[in-house]
């Protein structure tokens, strides 16, 4: 069983791989917290991550988006904006994907910032 780990500083591309290794092979699930910048990785569903960012962290539900990255792509492609959790009718998202472009890049730099190579 992987144990849910919370990035505050840095994560290596490598460890990330190892995250996915031990899960789903190719992929790993991660919640933002995308006003805090910081994030969970190694559950098996989105859910674990982010409850653990609420009850640990402080985070507030609006704020925490889920998605995968699959560390073997290309750095372009490796995000999937795709989550239960991102249901969210009261802001506006009805579907798993992320719909606000915002969002979306907010999670993209927190990914840059945090993921190292």
């Amino acid at each position: 069983m992987v144990e849910i780990k919370i990035i505050k500083e840095s994560i290596s591309k490598e460890e990330l791989q190892k995250f996915a290794a031990e899960t789903f092979g190719d992929m790993v699930k991660v919640v933002a917290d995308v006003e805090r910048g910081i994030m969970a990785v190694g559950a098996e569903f989105h859910a674990e991550e982010e409850a653990m960012l609420i009850e640990r962290e402080g985070s507030k539900r609006e704020h925490a988006w889920g998605f995968n990255i699959y560390p073997e792509k290309l750095e372009s492609e490796w995000i999937e904006f795709d989550s239960m959790v991102n249901i969210k009718p009261a802001l506006g998202n009805r579907s798993r994907a992320i719909s606000d472009e915002v969002v979306k890049e907010k999670i993209r730099n927190i990914v840059k910032e945090l993921v190292k190579d």
